[in-house]
């Protein structure tokens, strides 16, 4: 660069002035003089420069003046527009600084790289352009989630080891349970590519972290803290099934809808009691806490593939999805009821007589602790509280919570699941409008403690542990216990208005297992570890959390993939134009697409023509 002083520059600069003016055409001098003398005999020479070029000094017109194209170029003062230069209030426009010059090639060099260089993709745009478009800078869309996500991992790590030191470094128990929440994630978000349910990856991945040498992270974390987490996830399962509870749909859909929920679980809870005592040597009361751990159908699967079909229209017209849906609610609610009850009798200790009426007395101390912990919430807090969203929620987990584990510590295990159902259900029946926003709240806690329950579930297993008889006697187990359950469930929707197509689907629909047995799987296990009821209590509870989990591993994905292989085949489809127009919105999008890669071809084209 030339190192010219300032004053150099501009002796130079208006000098050139005259050479410069002298070559402009007349036309264009007229617009800083005169309109019919010709070109301008007003001095120059002080006038401000732009890179070398004069700047003129111009009249302010009205709008109406500027609208009408009336402008009349008048002729500069010579003593104004001299007095202008000589007090100051005209400067020369200098060059830019060093450093702006600088932000400019900076930016002209990172042109390629930036987002506001580019346009957006639109349709028809190709995979290689849209990967290229997502990855420009400024960070956007979900390249930029991904990144949040990162950060916030490294946060939350980061976080930890600066609080507890060597317990989030390998090796301790804050960090294989931080790895393994955030593999759970992963893996989960893996299998909804393949369209099967995310706890189905959570699941493996637990399997994974605890039997393949050099990552098996899972065995340093401490037994008491896997114990609490799932337990805290199954206080948010029980939550929610409280919360779904739809007291009108259950009284609209009345005997069907309870002869499909009690029939199956039971007869199947009774086979499963059965085959285990021959095949497995089960202790009755042990084989029962087998048969209610398999009876629960899947509220993660079934739910979402009929809300799937239900969009869609099929089945609408004799409402099976909501059949379906409502029924596999108050399954569970048995399932966990029967269950809580069967394993405060098989860890109990005293009389006989105690022992007998211990389950009825449970279930009726669960009731009753759950009736007031509801009724409670109907007044606290208040209505006028701000914020009463977040307080009820907050609320509601938290007497949860108490109540699963206060009834643990009072050794009365079988009443802290039906006091937290009864307890959310009650409350909702006041809440009314609340009940949807406060779902929500506590969808986010299941969407926390979810990736815990069956990443640690997984992680149970040891497969250099696991009787290869165990596994073979599981799988014939469930295989027969599900062919029982599907040949009731065809025959027991019977004098309900469907037909043969419709009742085999409500059969299939009633396959999956997953939600309830992560979370009740391993209870009979934990509870025979913390009580130290013997190598033969904790053998069967190895044995209950191993079919548990070949259960899961067989029904979700097969379950998933009859409900929505079989439903638009089985179902017949509704006529309301509401999902006829629905079906059709995705053609009309592929046309409206189309056309717009058709107009901006056009346009293109046109563009190029008149170049």
């Amino acid at each position: 660069m030339d190192c010219r002083s300032e004053t150099e520059n501009r002796t130079e600069n208006r000098s050139s002035r005259s050479a410069l003016l002298s070559q402009v055409p007349n036309g264009i001098v007229r617009n800083y003089g005169t309109a019919a003398s010709g070109p301008v005999s007003h001095d120059l020479s002080n006038t401000p420069l732009l890179y070398g070029l004069p700047i003129m000094a111009a009249k302010n017109y009205t709008k109406n003046e500027q609208k009408d194209g009336n402008i009349e170029h008048s002729p500069i003062e010579s003593d104004s527009f001299d007095h202008q230069i000589a007090s100051g209030s005209v400067k020369d426009l200098e060059e830019p600084s060093r450093c702006k010059r600088c932000f400019q090639r900076c930016d002209r060099w990172c042109a390629p790289c930036l987002t506001k260089y580019h346009d957006p993709p639109k349709a028809g745009d190709g995979c290689c352009y849209r990967f290229k478009y997502s990855i420009l800078c400024p960070p956007h869309g979900k390249f930029a989630t991904g990144i949040l996500y990162v950060l916030l991992v490294c946060i939350v790590w980061g976080t930890l080891w600066a609080i507890t030191g060597e317990e989030a470094l390998p090796g301790g128990n804050l960090f294989a349970l931080f790895v393994l929440w955030v593999a759970a994630v992963l893996g989960g978000l893996l299998v909804t590519f393949i369209k099967l349910p995310p706890l189905l990856g959570m699941l493996i991945v637990g399997v994974l972290l605890r039997n393949i040498p050099y990552i098996n992270v899972a065995k340093d974390i401490e037994p008491e803290w896997s114990i609490s987490l799932r337990n805290i996830a199954f206080t948010v399962i029980l939550i929610r099934a409280g919360l779904g509870l739809d007291a009108k749909a259950l009284k609209k859909l009345k005997i069907v809808c309870l002869r499909l929920a009690f029939t199956p679980c039971s007869v199947e809870c009774v086979t499963a009691a059965i085959v285990g005592f021959l095949l497995l040597n089960f202790p009755w009361d042990w084989g029962f806490m087998l048969g209610f751990v398999l009876g629960a159908v899947s509220p993660a699967v079934v739910v979402p593939s009929l809300l799937s079909l239900q969009e869609r229209g099929f089945g609408t017209n004799k409402g099976i999805p909501t059949l379906v849906i409502a029924a596999a609610s108050v399954d569970d609610v048995l399932a966990i009821t029967g269950f809580s009850v069967v394993l405060g009798i098989t860890f109990s200790t005293g009389s006989i007589v105690l022992t007998i009426f211990r389950g009825p007395i449970e279930v009726l101390v669960g009731i009753f602790i759950g009736m007031v912990l509801g009724v409670v919430m109907w007044y606290i807090p208040h209505k006028e509280k701000g914020s009463l969203i977040s307080f009820r929620s907050f609320f509601l987990f938290g007497s949860g919570l108490l109540a699963l584990f206060g009834t643990g510590s009072l050794k009365l295990p079988g009443s802290g699941a039906l006091a937290v159902l009864t307890m959310s259900f009650v409350a909702a029946q006041r809440w009314k409008d609340e009940k949807v926003p406060i779902e929500e709240i506590i969808g986010v806690f299941w969407t926390i403690f979810q990736p815990f329950l069956f990443a640690l579930i997984g992680a149970e297993i040891l497969i250099e542990n696991l009787d290869p008889n165990t596994i073979g006697l599981g799988i014939a187990l469930l295989a027969i216990c599900l062919l029982v359950r599907m040949t009731v469930t065809f025959f027991i929707v019977l004098r309900s208005g469907l037909n043969i197509k419709e009742r085999l689907f409500i059969a299939l629909a009633w396959l999956p297992k997953a939600t309830v047995q992560a979370a009740i799987g391993s209870i009979a296990y934990d509870t025979a570890r913390e009580r130290e009821a013997g190598d033969e209590a904790i053998h069967y509870g190895i044995q209950i959390l191993t079919i548990a989990v070949l259960s899961i591993l067989i029904t979700a994905p097969i379950g998933a993939a009859a409900i929505a292989l079989t439903g638009p085949r089985l179902l017949q489809k509704s006529e309301d134009p509401k999902y006829k127009k629905d079906e059709d919105q995705p053609e009309r999008k592929d046309e409206a697409e189309t056309d717009g890669v058709e107009e901006s071809h056009t346009a293109m084209l046109t563009s190029e023509s008149g170049v």
